[in-house]
């Protein structure tokens, strides 16, 4: 009876799982029209180098199940990456897409979004890592910048000693695409060790702030939103 209740979860999650990968391809596909053809390819291609490796040194049956294998697996890297970037494509000048990054990123980051915002939905995203502490603003340049001196400004009372980065979410000069983001927060140099991480993030948490009473929704933030007078900060 337990060995029938099993496999009936088990055959309940596969169709959620299969209709996941089908809705993914579908949004993918809308932004990247050439997915299917290239996804084609990248299978033909990996399973054909494998195979005639397998005919070169005599064992063509065991290196074309193997090339099956990694065909599989290739391509699924491929629909990955794409599939990330299309959603990066999506996502990129909605208010708050910064955070939805953030937040997705691995493990050794807390990510805090909102932590200061103004009446034109300029934001700043705050995020702790063994780098240190990251700044993220995105909106109007000009705007987005004094947002960023002001926050920075305003930790400097708690963490003095920890050294901050801030970044620019945008397409202009000097600006860090939404797509690089993660890569760029990944590869600042690492100074602070996991135990300083959580002390730190502690530390501004304890500051208080009138965002944190107020409901800020994940991910990007609703257009019509409508703010307090003057500037919040966290």
């Amino acid at each position: 009876m337990a060995r029938k209740e099993k496999q009936q979860a088990a055959d309940s999650e596969n169709p959620g799982r299969l209709k996941q990968i089908k809705l993914t391809y579908r949004m993918a596909k809308r932004a990247d029209r050439r997915l299917g053809w290239i996804l084609l390819a990248v299978a033909l291609l990996s399973f054909g180098i494998v195979l005639a490796i397998g005919f070169l040194i005599g064992h063509p049956v065991y290196l074309g199940i193997l090339g099956v294998l990694i065909a599989l697996l290739v391509t699924t890297v491929v629909f990955g990456r794409r599939a990330e970037r299309a959603a990066f494509q999506q996502m990129e000048g909605q208010p708050g897409a910064a955070a939805a990054v953030l937040e997705n990123m691995r493990r050794g980051f807390v990510t805090t979004p909102a932590v200061a915002i103004n009446r034109q939905q300029d934001v700043v995203h705050r995020t702790v890592g063994k780098c240190g502490i990251v700044l993220v603003g995105e909106g109007n340049p000009n705007r987005v910048r004094g947002l960023l001196t002001a926050e920075k400004r305003r930790m400097a009372r708690a963490v003095q000693e920890v050294p901050v980065h801030e970044l620019v979410v945008g397409t202009g000069e000097g600006q860090v695409p939404l797509p690089k983001l993660r890569s760029r927060v990944l590869k600042l140099p690492r100074v602070l060790p996991g135990y300083r991480v959580t002390e730190v993030n502690d530390r501004l948490r304890a500051l208080g702030d009138l965002m944190s009473k107020m409901p800020v929704p994940k991910g990007p933030l609703p257009k019509g939103m409508k703010l307090p007078k003057g500037q919040i900060r966290r």
